[in-house]
């Protein structure tokens, strides 16, 4: 976004709670975090998102087991208000405003050994089990906090586009995490690293054209989050940001100033690898390449006004990164929207 001469970055500890519902009928609030322990290689994501004004929360719960199943489950569930982020057996919990923070769930989920059935959510959760899992895992900030929400000079939030907007209030930080996952009786005691994400404002996942986005921590003086949006007007984006004191440093995030991506494809046009070519604003350059070591796709489909239906495709892959010699674990996240049932980022 181009704040303009008389905008700023707002962001205060009442922020990691709730925010009062926007006339948008798209508004949303969510919370997301991932976990990966690197020893087990094994972790997950968790995420909530308030749609009060739409009549409902979303809940998703996903988690990758060291064999390579993926055990995952998506909610629905109705809500009238925007009073916490708590739907469908998850609860997030603000312990100490940007240090420490709570993720419980208390559900069950589709435990699959093809991850890739969940192209056809309506037949992978039919032809799969589902199984009893919990979670209880407790985060401590490992890094400052990044972002916030772009207001005037007067303090009122700038307003975007809601047919444009996706996240205009936006933090993200790495993390620390340890607890249990137990998944069919299966307990993961997990100690590792991971990035959470709270965002309000108006929402379509349709109002991007696509997106790369990757999260991801090697060890505790050593994380990066580098991001590329297009949008459907040509505009790109890149942004992101490295935390990285292993020389001593100052214990403050490097932004990323450019960025480029290659990604190996499979049959299914789905990122199997990639390498990341970034440069931050101090002049530091990095080279990291990362593998998937499990992919899900899932899909989000809206209707339009005028009766079209749109189909975005995210695939959610856990991925395990090089650089510097150091091996790490994270997110390779991407999003495309399907035009003609090609994704339409397929060469980027």
């Amino acid at each position: 976004m181009d704040l303009g001469k008389n905008a700023h970055i707002r962001l205060e500890p009442e922020d990691e709670y709730m925010h009062p519902i926007e006339a948008a009928s798209n508004f949303n609030e969510s919370m997301y975090i991932n976990l990966f322990d690197h020893d087990q290689a094994c972790g997950g994501w968790f995420r909530v998102g308030n749609r009060p004004n739409e009549g409902h929360a979303e809940m998703s719960f996903c988690f990758y087991l060291p064999d390579g199943r993926v055990a995952f489950m998506f909610r629905r569930v109705s809500i009238d208000s925007n009073e916490a982020l708590e739907a469908g057996g998850m609860r997030f919990e603000v312990v100490e405003p940007f240090k420490t923070l709570k993720l419980h769930y208390q559900g069950e989920a589709c435990l699959l050994d093809d991850p890739q059935q969940m192209e056809d959510p309506k037949q992978a959760f039919a032809n799969n089990p589902r199984v009893k899992v919990s979670a209880s895992l407790t985060f401590t900030g490992m890094t400052p906090v990044y972002g916030g929400e772009a207001v005037d000079d007067n303090g009122n939030p700038i307003e975007e586009d809601p047919d444009e907007s996706f996240a205009r209030g936006h933090y993200e930080q790495h993390m620390k995490g340890q607890g249990e996952v137990t998944i069919d009786g299966e307990a993961f005691a997990l100690n590792g690293f991971g990035l959470r994400d709270h965002s309000w404002g108006p929402r379509y996942w349709q109002n991007l054209y696509w997106y790369r986005w990757l999260p991801l921590v090697f060890r505790e003086d050593f994380a990066v989050n580098v991001s590329i949006v297009q949008m459907a007007s040509g505009r790109r984006h890149i942004w992101g940001m490295v935390y990285d004191t292993r020389d001593g440093s100052e214990a403050a995030y490097d932004l990323v100033e450019t960025a480029t991506l290659s990604s190996t494809l499979d049959g299914r046009d789905q990122a199997t690898a990639q390498s990341v070519s970034l440069r931050t604003v101090s002049g530091r350059e990095y080279q990291i390449e990362g593998k998937s070591l499990a992919l899900i796709p899932l899909r989000n489909r809206r209707q339009t006004d005028a009766g079209e239906w749109r189909h975005t495709r995210i695939t959610e892959a856990m991925s395990r990164f090089h650089c510097d010699g150091l091996t790490g674990y994270g997110m390779s996240e991407y999003l495309d929207q399907i035009v003609e049932g090609v994704p339409v980022g397929r060469h980027c």
